[in-house]
Order: structure tokens, then sequence, then C-alpha cells
């Protein structure tokens, strides 16, 4: 006959085998319920004795929201300067575009340019031909390799092959 302990210890090995990811996950389950079910009775514990605490002193209560209206009234007053000096430097910016239009219909008027930047103080240019200046070349800005002239780059280069048919039969 068989020992009636082993014969426990099959069967709880052979249900571990055929149940044992669905006993897992419920006990996984379990734990987060029983962790949310724990939170709310702290919750509410604590909502209990502020309630409680709350009949028995209103002048906390008082305290509480003098404090309260305290802070609100010092957010506001410093929002309210941020505001003041926004609108003030909006204003500036404003003006100085508004001179900036009288200024350029003045010129307009007068027949002056109408750009914002004018070189008031042109440069008087040299009138011997020696002061100008000598133009560069084009190739001496550029030079890089160019793979569609073959100049440059060295030793090897690429050329496209002849237009036509090929050689081939």
């Amino acid at each position: 006959m068989e020992d009636p302990e082993a014969a426990k210890a099959t069967q709880v090995l052979h249900i571990l085998s055929d149940y044992g990811w669905y006993i897992l996950f419920s006990c996984i389950a379990g734990y987060f319920v029983l962790q949310r079910i724990s939170g709310l009775l702290q919750s509410r514990n604590r909502k209990q004795t502020q309630a409680s605490e709350a009949q028995l002193e209103p002048s906390l209560i008082m305290r509480r929201q003098e404090a309260m209206d305290a802070a609100r009234h010092k957010m506001q007053q410093e929002l309210d300067a941020q505001a003041a000096k926004y609108r003030e430097k909006q204003k500036e910016i404003d003006e100085e575009k508004r001179r900036e239009k009288i200024e350029a219909w003045e010129n307009m008027q007068e027949g002056k340019s109408s750009r914002k930047r004018t070189n008031l103080h042109p440069e008087p240019e040299s009138s011997t031909p020696s002061a100008a200046k000598p133009k560069s070349d084009k190739k001496s800005l550029r030079g890089g390799f160019n793979p569609l002239t073959g100049d440059g780059g060295g030793s090897c280069f690429w050329r496209p092959g002849r237009r036509g048919p090929s050689a081939g039969a």
C-alpha cells in the first residue's frame, strides 16, 4: 500500500501542474485587490478623523481658510504684476513699430528708399582703377572634386560610356 502522505503530495503536484498558472495569476490579482482596499480604508479613516477634528475646532477651519485665501491673494497679485509688465512691453513694441512705419512713410514721401536699414554714410569710391578689387576665378573658389567634369580628385576618374547601341551581337 501507498503512504497517505505521498499520495497527498502527488495530488498537490498534479493540481499545481494543471492549474499552476491560474493559481499564480489569481494570487497576483488578489494582492492588488487587497492593496486597493487597504488604500481606500486608510483614506476613509483620514477623512473621518479630519471631519471629527473639524467638528471639534471650528477655529482650525477658519485658520486654514484664511491661509488659503492669503495664498490665493498673493498669487493673484504676482500674476497681475506680470500682466502689467507684459502690457507695458507690448505698448513699447507697438510704439516702436508705429514710429518705424511713420519714418518709412515720411521717407517714401520724400522719395528716399523705404528700406529700414539704409547706408547713411556710403564710403567714397576710389577713381583709380588700381584700387578696384580683382575678380576671382570661379574655379579657384570651388576647388573641389566635380565628378561630372572629371576635373580634380587625383588620378582616378570616371567617364561615361559612349552613346549608341552596344557593341555586342
